[in-house]
């Protein structure tokens, strides 16, 4: 079976995004208001971004992220948020510059976060703010940047110079420029935070889904001019993998009742049976991230069988896999714990 048949339901997969003009100001939709068109749900369940009324909304589970199909380096782009949640804490962000991939064992990918956060403010045990809800900057799972300020406890995380963020139930607007490695916000029209010295400095853009619902409009962004950064300076790559497990349900999968689960964005075995793949190519590439046993074992028409690095701790296995009859399965082990399943096939 080909791949993009075995996918089309599970993956949300990349459309092509439809040509556009510059309005008078150079911008372009990022965001078409209809669909999502343009984007990759990469590791979200199939309810968890929809599209009402002009509006992108993420309903905040399971943690991931909707990436664009396309990496951007230098840009502007605005657009504008609403927590729905007035009281309780309401989390979401926009990723600049990110990996195509989450990084191993999580959720969110290599990048740089715009925070799009409510009702919540960190303080440390001295009572310093490190975290706030009104628009900070910071790195994220490896990524590298410099804030314009020190912050209180070291962090590579930008606190804005004044609140102007307003709470749940209300719009903001956020303006966001990226240009040579530097990354600025204004938020509702002025300027309050800043990093520089970004790495990386190019890749794809994304909305993170984590914990509430959040919606965006008005989503649009104008390329400016590229400063032709090195290649250690740029986010990897999309090589064409797409998510075969939805970190949802087991749509796709088959095995015994209760043998596997999924909570938080993670597939678990109680070690009853194993978890096969219900549709596979002739010749594929599998990526995934693993845990939980001494070793474990992919069934496939070679029999392949891995042992943790680190025990304790998430490790990511590449493979190729073909020949013979085609086949795909985690073969059972207990406390075995898997996410970020990803194939592409092999012409």
């Amino acid at each position: 079976m080909r791949l993009s048949v075995a996918l089309v339901l599970l993956a949300s997969p990349v459309l092509a995004a439809d040509p556009q003009k510059p309005d008078k100001d150079g911008f372009v939709p990022l965001f078409n208001g209809k669909d999502l068109t343009g984007f990759l749900n990469l590791n979200c369940g199939p309810k968890t971004w929809t599209v009402k009324d002009g509006e992108l909304i993420t309903s905040g589970t399971p943690y991931g992220l909707l990436r664009t199909d396309k990496q951007y380096e230098n840009f502007e782009a605005e657009f504008e948020w609403m927590h729905t949640n007035t009281k309780e804490v309401g989390n979401s962000g926009f990723f600049v510059w990110c990996d195509p991939l989450p990084q191993v064992g999580g959720p969110y990918t290599r990048g740089i976060e715009v925070q799009v956060l409510v009702n919540l403010t960190y303080k440390d045990k001295e009572g310093r703010t490190t975290a706030s809800s009104h628009g900070d900057l910071f790195s994220v799972s490896g990524a590298k940047c410099k804030p314009d300020r020190p912050h209180p406890a070291g962090w590579e995380r930008c606190l804005p110079s004044e609140n102007r963020a307003k709470g749940g139930g209300e719009w903001n607007h956020y303006r966001v420029v990226a240009k040579d490695g530097r990354v600025t916000l204004a938020v509702n029209g002025k300027e309050v935070s800043g990093i520089s010295d970004c790495t990386p400095r190019k890749g794809y853009l994304a909305f993170e889904s984590e914990g509430a619902e959040c919606r965006y409009r008005n989503i649009r962004i104008k390329e400016l001019p590229t400063s032709n950064p090195k290649p250690e300076q740029a986010a990897k790559n999309d090589e064409g993998f797409l998510p075969i497990f939805n970190h949802t349900d087991l749509t796709g999968w088959k095995t015994a009742d209760g043998a596997w689960k999924v909570a938080g964005g993670v597939l678990k075995c109680s070690g009853k049976a194993d978890l096969t793949l219900a549709a596979v190519p002739e010749r594929f590439e599998l990526i995934f991230d693993w845990k939980g046993p001494a070793e474990m074992q992919v069934k496939s028409a070679a029999g392949l069988t891995y042992k943790v690095a680190k025990a304790g701790e998430w490790n990511r296995q590449r493979v190729t896999v073909g020949g013979g009859n085609p086949s795909l399965a985690f073969v059972a082990a207990d406390k075995l714990e898997l996410r970020n399943v990803y194939v592409r096939e092999i012409k």
